[in-house]
C-alpha cells in the first residue's frame, strides 16, 4: 500500500496564526476540513514549492470502498497528531498518514456516515480526544486513539439531532455545530442548525433559519407562510468561526420548494442568506442576504472565508451559486465593496411576485457566466461540427429559448402552448459550489472554482393546481460526446480565478480541466467542477474537482499549471496537507473511492 515505512518522529506542535483568532493547523497537521476556522484552505507549508512540484508522485492510497459498493467520496481527511482520519463507504478509519496503514477501522452499522469528512476534539483533562462525525441523522463520537464510543457524551457516543446532516461538524471552544439536510419532498424537521456540548451532547442551542413570530425578519413572510417551511437550512460540508468575536457564520439555502414562490410572497429571511450568530448562545448577530425570495436554488452553498485587511478590518470573502463573490465586514455584516440592489426581470407566472431588485456586488466582476445570446453558442471552429451541429438540433428541440441575464425567471408554460423555456446562466448547479474560497494569507488572495453550465427550464400547473419545475431530460445545456457531456456555450466551461480581496480586482483567470476528444490546440475548455483549492506558502495552488480525473498543482502568482497527475476517478473533494512523522510534506486528495497521498521523492 505504501512505498515508505513508518519513520517516528515527534515535530514541533501546532503554530498559531495571527488574525481573527483561529488555530491554524499548519505544521505539522492539519485538523479541520479547510485547515483552520477561518476556512481559507491555507497552509505554511513550502517543502513542496514552485521549484519542486514537478517530481511529486504517489506515495500510497487507501480503498474507500465498503462491502455493498464504493463511496463516492467528497471528503478532505483531517491529521492530528499524526493520525489521519477519513469516512470511507460503511466505515471511519484511521490511518497512518506516511504510509496509509490502518490503525483503526470503526464500522457503522447504522446508516452510512457522512461522505465528507469528519471532526476532531483534542480532549480537555476529563476526556481523552474525540472524532466526531455523522450518520443520517446521528452525531457520533469515538476515542481518536481507538474508535471505540465515547463514554459520556450522548447515549452511548451518539446524539440524535433530529434531522440528517451529511456534512462536517465544527467543534470550538466546547461546542459542537452541525446543519442540516432536508432534501425536496422527504420528511425531517425544519433545518435549523444547531449545538452541542462537546463532552456531554447536550442540546446548547438552535438557531431557526426561517424566522420565526417575534423575529422581525418573519415579517419577510406573507401570511403564514413561514410555518412548517422546510429549506433555508444550513447544508455547507463545514463551518467557519471567529472565537476572538465569538462569532460563526451559518450559510442558509434556498426555501423549499424554491422554484416557484407564490405561496411565500416577501424576501424570506433567513433563506438565501449569511447569518452570524453567538457561537455560545446562537443569538442573532446580523445577516446579509445574497437572493431576495429565491426562485433559483442559488444559495451561497459555502461558509464564508475569514481574512484581514491591511488596515485590520476583519473581513469575510463568500460566494454564491450565481457566480459573485461578496466581500462583507464580518464583524458588521457591511459591505467592504459596493453592492449594488439591481433592476431583475420580473417573472410571468400566476401568482408568483418576484422581487424587483438583486444585491449585485460592484467588485469582483462575476466568476461565472451570467447571461446567453446566440452568439455565444458554440460552433465548430470552438470544438467541432459534431458537436456544434448536436447543440443547434438541442436548442432547435426546446422551442423559444429565453435568457434575460442574471436571474431570469422561469417561463410559462401552458397546456398545448408553443415550447418555451428559460435557460438559466449559472445551472441550478451554479457557478461556484461547495469548495469554497481559498485565501492565500499572505497576500490575501482568492481563489475560486466556477462552473459554466447552463439548465432549461419551464413552470407547468399540475392536477393539484402546483407548480412544478419541469425540464428536459436531461436538464443542461449540453449534449453527450462519447463518455462525456459538452457544454453548447462557447468555453470556457469551468474556470479558476485569482481575485485581490482589498480592491475586487481579478489578477488572472484560466479554463481549469481538459476535454480529451478535442485536438490539442482546443482541448484546455475547462470542464466542470464543484470542489476547490487548498493554497501554501510554498506558492502554490492544489486542486483537482473536474470530472477530467486529473489532480493539479498551479502558480498560485500566475496560475500556470506545474503539474498534474491522473487520478483513478474524479478529484471532487478539496484537497489537503500536512507533514507526516518523516519530516516530510503530504498533498493528500479523495477520487470518487480511493485516498491518494503524494510527496516528493526520498
Amino acid at each position: 500500500m505504501s512505498k515508505r515505512g513508518l519513520i517516528p518522529l515527534l515535530l514541533a506542535p501546532l503554530l498559531l496564526l495571527a488574525g481573527c483568532g483561529q488555530e491554524a493547523a499548519q505544521a505539522p497537521d492539519w485538523n479541520l476540513y479547510r485547515g483552520d476556522l477561518a476556512g481559507t484552505g491555507y497552509s505554511a507549508l513550502g517543502q513542496i514549492n514552485r521549484e519542486n512540484v514537478e517530481s511529486l508522485g504517489p506515495a500510497w492510497e487507501y480503498s474507500l470502498r465498503g462491502a455493498d459498493g464504493g463511496a463516492n467520496s467528497q471528503a478532505t481527511s483531517i491529521v492530528a497528531n499524526n493520525i489521519m482520519y477519513f469516512p470511507a463507504a460503511d466505515r471511519i478509519v484511521a490511518l497512518d498518514p506516511v504510509s496509509g496503514r490502518e490503525i483503526w477501522v470503526r464500522q457503522i452499522e447504522e446508516g452510512r456516515p457522512s461522505r465528507r469528512g469528519v471532526a476532531w476534539w483534542p480532549g480537555d483533562g476529563e476526556n481523552p480526544a474525540r472524532i466526531l462525525f455523522m450518520a443520517g441523522s446521528n452525531l457520533h463520537a469515538v476515542d481518536a486513539n481507538s474508535g471505540a464510543d465515547s463514554a459520556g457524551f450522548g447515549n452511548g457516543g451518539v446524539v440524535d439531532i433530529g434531522v440528517p446532516y451529511n456534512s462536517v461538524p465544527l467543534i470550538i471552544d466546547g461546542v459542537v455545530i452541525v446543519g442540516a439536510n432536508t432534501p425536496p419532498g422527504q420528511p425531517g424537521g425544519i433545518g435549523n442548525p444547531r449545538a452541542f456540548d462537546v463532552q456531554t451532547g447536550d442540546l446548547l442551542w438552535e438557531f431557526a433559519s426561517v424566522a420565526q413570530p417575534g423575529d422581525p425578519a418573519n415579517a419577510t413572510w406573507a401570511g403564514d407562510s413561514w410555518r412548517g417551511r422546510l429549506g433555508a437550512n444550513a447544508w455547507p460540508f463545514y463551518f467557519t468561526a471567529d472565537p476572538e468575536r465569538s462569532m460563526v457564520f451559518l450559510p442558509l439555502a434556498s426555501p423549499i420548494p424554491f422554484a416557484w414562490g407564490g405561496d411565500r410572497a416577501g424576501d424570506n429571511l433567513y433563506a438565501n442568506a449569511i447569518v452570524a450568530v453567538n457561537l455560545h448562545t446562537g443569538d442573532y448577530i446580523w445577516h446579509f442576504q445574497t437572493i431576495h425570495h429565491d426562485l433559483w436554488d442559488h444559495d451561497p452553498p459555502a461558509p464564508p472565508s475569514l481574512f484581514e485587511l491591511e488596515d485590520g478590518t476583519p473581513a469575510m470573502a463568500f460566494t454564491t451559486k450565481s457566480g459573485y463573490l461578496f466581500l462583507l465586514n464580518r464583524e458588521t455584516g457591511e459591505p467592504i465593496l459596493e453592492i449594488i440592489e439591481r433592476p431583475v426581470p420580473a417573472s410571468e407566472v400566476p401568482g408568483e411576485q418576484t422581487s424587483p431588485i438583486q444585491p449585485v456586488p460592484s467588485a469582483p466582476a462575476d466568476l461565472a457566466r451570467t447571461r446567453f445570446g446566440m452568439q455565444d453558442l458554440v460552433s465548430a471552429a470552438d470544438t467541432n461540427a459534431t458537436h456544434a451541429a448536436a447543440c443547434g438540433e438541442l436548442l432547435d428541440s426546446l422551442g423559444e429559448v429565453i435568457n434575460l441575464g442574471p436571474y431570469t425567471p422561469w417561463v410559462h408554460r401552458t397546456p398545448d402552448a408553443p415550447q418555451r423555456t428559460t435557460l438559466l446562466f449559472p445551472g441550478l448547479a451554479g457557478g461556484p459550489n461547495w469548495g469554497g474560497v481559498a485565501i492565500d494569507q499572505a497576500t490575501n488572495t482568492g481563489f475560486v472554482l466556477a462552473a459554466n453550465l447552463g439548465t432549461f427550464g419551464w413552470l407547468e400547473q399540475a392536477e393539484d393546481q402546483s407548480w412544478v419545475l419541469t425540464t428536459p431530460r436531461p436538464p443542461g445545456f449540453d449534449v453527450a460526446m462519447g463518455d462525456s457531456r459538452w457544454p453548447c456555450q462557447k468555453p470556457p466551461w469551468s474556470q479558476l480565478s485569482a481575485v485581490n480581496l482589498a480592491s475586487g480586482e481579478i489578477l488572472w483567470q484560466r479554463p481549469l480541466g481538459i476535454t480529451e476528444g478535442l485536438p490539442e490546440a482546443l482541448r484546455n475548455t475547462g470542464r466542470p467542477g464543484r470542489a476547490g483549492a487548498v493554497v501554501t506558502a510554498g506558492g502554490l495552488l492544489f486542486i483537482a474537482a473536474t470530472d477530467d480525473n486529473r489532480f493539479r498543482a498551479l502558480d498560485a502568482e500566475s496560475g500556470a499549471e506545474l503539474w498534474q497527475s491522473p487520478l483513478p476517478g474524479r478529484g471532487n473533494a478539496n484537497p489537503m496537507t500536512y507533514i507526516g512523522a518523516d519530516g516530510n510534506q503530504y498533498v493528500a486528495i479523495a477520487a470518487t473511492d480511493t485516498l491518494l497521498a503524494f510527496s516528493l521523492p526520498d
